[in-house]
């Protein structure tokens, strides 16, 4: 297989990555065969994979703009996977051009990207850590550098989740996250779930076995267990709701059903 330009060497593309195959989803051109095979053969049990991704961003980038609209001009992005069209970077700083953003992933090929992307944006960084070591981030020179934590901060944790399993205590590393934030910061969540799927349960398990296989397993949460993230955190209207609810800029009935799969939140720390 011909490695591409933009592929760093340290990375084995004979492997699917989930931020590969994401950048697919949502038709961007940082993806390789394997990462397509993957994405296909979950489209087969559930064909509105690319929608529901769609959704994610579309609610992100409004959560972004009423992150400004309160005020806040730091986010800090984890889990933040290959920049495409319409970033965290792009809508805060044609608002605000003074707006900093940290971008944050254990993806070698997105922090590649990301690099090469964000090359000769002072505002901007990337950082390679792990969402289930907090403290390597909020101690890292590069978050130091960029975001000031005693002022508000919007922390965005959008379709990551679910990537962690309970094992690796997601609730305690969001917990330490929002400890370190100043009063008046932002968390803004998305998270995968059975619930508001079009389709029968068992097809979409199939769906799941296909993260199980590539080894980033889909922990697919409740609304409840999904909320709970937001402990210590006041909700913002309208709660923990489909991604499209939230503060929805067009109708939501004209929304495909897959946009509906999942929830989006977010709360702010007292």
């Amino acid at each position: 297989m011909e490695r591409p330009a933009w592929a760093p060497r340290s990375i084995d593309i004979s492997v699917p990555s989930v931020a590969r195959i994401y950048d697919y989803y949502l038709g961007g051109s940082h993806n390789f065969e394997v990462d397509r095979e993957a994405a296909r053969k979950a489209m087969e049990f559930m064909p509105g994979l690319p929608k529901i991704m769609q959704a994610n961003r579309a609610f992100m980038r409004r959560a972004v703009r009423f992150a400004l609209d309160e005020g806040i001009t730091q986010f800090v992005d984890i889990g933040s996977g290959i920049p495409t069209f319409g970033n965290v970077h792009e809508v805060a700083q044609s608002a605000d051009s003074g707006a900093r953003v940290l971008y944050v992933d254990h993806d070698p090929v997105a922090v590649a990207h990301s690099q090469a992307v964000l090359a000769g944006n002072d505002d901007t960084d990337v950082l390679a850590a792990d969402l289930r070591k907090p403290r390597e981030i909020l101690e890292s020179p590069r978050l130091r550098r960029l975001i000031d934590l005693n002022r508000p901060v919007a922390l965005l944790l959008v379709a990551i989740l679910h990537f962690v399993e309970d094992a690796d205590d997601p609730y305690g590393a969001v917990a330490e996250l929002r400890d370190a934030l100043a009063p008046g910061s932002l968390l803004v969540l998305t998270h995968a779930s059975y619930e508001g799927i079009p389709l029968p349960p068992e097809r979409s398990e199939g769906a799941v076995d296909v993260y199980k296989d590539i080894r980033n397993p889909l922990i697919m949460r409740s609304r409840e267990e999904i909320t709970r993230f937001f402990e210590g955190y006041e909700m913002v209207e309208p709660g923990v709701v489909p991604p499209p609810l939230w503060r929805p800029q067009t109708a939501p009935e004209d929304e495909d059903p897959y946009a509906f799969s999942g929830f989006a939140g977010v709360g702010r720390t007292a």
